[in-house]
């Protein structure tokens, strides 16, 4: 009971319950003989209910109390209870007031034959699909690309019960899968959950005379990434423009999403200059998820950010555009593309606040000796005091970009097969080469 008494004292001993603290006591929960015991000692620690947690609300005390709670739910592995529609049960098209708060998540407003393409591959898979979105070259010109009808077309899925979802595509289109379809669906949601960035990708699947590569995320999963950028894998495709197909409906998981967003500019702000240009700031958020990436350095094209910022200009300005305006640190004179932030103690301290937990607990690593759960407002002010903060949190986010790269690189292969993983790498490669 040793083990079971250190672990009370953290979670007792920090003043406001930092996310490290919390972080730390909920990933020994799953692999302690005590997983009972912790538990209830965390749903009774007053981190939950103290005051000063107030005090990282970042402009949105509810959604970061969310953030905390929802961190909480899955990493103890419970789902939401909340009713959600289905692929079968959503309308043709939303009511203009429904997808107003969703416009700025998905810019890009398709030609009605694309969109119809993308409709009706999403409506070939079984029900249960919470939300749906398009991504990538296939989707959007990338300049000096092929042509988007001869790139593969990426998609995401969304659902609440990955097991449920994976048994009833498995009876539909078991082809998609490798190997692993022989150990049935329970395998299959199991190494989907449990490794790599939570995702399950089949790749190079010809559909509707496309090829096509599709992932597959629980909503639990997707909302702890956007809140906590634990992996920056699919929240880090959520920062370029994408194309929904099919909107989300769960209020947690829209609110995530726009917390996605926010934290971007912030981690942002804090690594650019004092003057900087809109391409500059835009540059900046989407290099945030390939920093780290190992694959951009092997099989990746080298113009690659720039390839996709530099044409998508307006698509990221609508993104954007609401969370700029309302910022009050930066000037954004837009006539003039260019922007104006102060390097000061109280900009770092406000961009700092809002920065996602794994992000934070890279900072906490980087000041204090490990072992040391300080109060998460003194990590925050000590990163603030320091004119070089930028450097420590573009260090943090590349810490979690190169994990869950390798981690979900090495989980390709056994989920696309060997034959597809080569092809698709040479693809890769073959892209890499012709960009220099």
């Amino acid at each position: 009971m040793g083990l079971l008494n250190f672990y009370r004292k953290v979670l007792w001993s920090s003043p406001i319950g930092s996310y490290s603290a919390i972080t730390y006591v909920l990933k020994q929960v799953s692999h302690s003989p005590h997983s009972e015991t912790l538990t209830r000692c965390i749903s009774s620690c007053r981190v939950l209910s103290s005051p000063k947690l107030h005090d990282i609300s970042c402009n949105n005390k509810s959604a970061q109390l969310r953030h905390v709670h929802v961190s909480k739910l899955l990493t103890l592995n419970i789902q939401p209870q909340t009713e959600h529609k289905t692929v079968n049960e959503r309308p043709a098209l939303r009511k203009p007031n429904e997808s107003h708060s969703l416009k700025e998540l998905s810019p890009f407003a398709e030609k009605i034959p694309q969109k119809q393409l993308y409709n009706n591959i999403v409506e070939d898979f079984p029900e249960g699909i919470q939300m749906a979105f398009a991504y990538g070259s296939g989707v959007f010109q990338q300049h000096n690309s092929l042509e988007k009808t001869r790139n593969m077309l990426d998609f995401i899925f969304v659902v609440d019960k990955p097991k449920k979802w994976h048994s009833q595509n498995l009876e539909k289109h078991s082809h998609h899968y490798s190997f692993l379809k022989k150990f049935g669906p329970h395998t299959i949601a199991r190494i989907q959950e449990r490794y790599g960035a939570g995702i399950y990708f089949n790749t190079l699947v010809p559909m509707q005379g496309r090829l096509i590569k599709y992932g597959v995320i629980s909503t639990a999963r997707l909302i702890t990434d956007l809140l906590d950028w634990e992996s920056l894998y699919i929240s880090g495709r959520l920062h370029k423009p994408i194309s929904l197909i099919i909107l989300p409906t769960n209020e947690d998981l829209i609110t995530a999403m726009k917390v996605n967003l926010r934290s971007a500019v912030h981690a942002a702000l804090l690594l650019l200059p004092d003057m900087f240009t809109e391409e500059q700031l835009y540059t900046t958020i989407t290099s945030l998820s390939y920093a780290g990436d190992f694959r951009m350095g092997i099989a990746e094209d080298n113009n690659k950010v720039s390839n996709i910022v530099k044409p998508n200009l307006q698509l990221f300005r609508r993104m954007y555009g609401p969370i700029l305006r309302e910022e009050e640190h930066v000037t954004w004179w837009q006539n003039e593309g260019q922007f104006e932030q102060a390097s000061t103690f109280h900009s770092r301290h406000h961009h700092l606040k809002c920065l996602p937990g794994q992000v934070l607990y890279g900072l906490l690593m980087h000041k204090f000796q490990i072992g040391v759960f300080p109060d998460l407002e003194e990590i925050i002010t000590r990163h603030a005091y320091d004119s070089d903060c930028g450097k420590h949190v573009a260090s943090s986010i590349r810490h979690i970009v190169k994990k869950s790269s390798v981690t979900q690189t090495l989980k390709g292969i056994l989920t696309a097969g060997f034959s597809k993983s080569i092809k698709y790498a040479l693809n890769k490669v073959f892209k890499k080469l012709k960009s220099k």
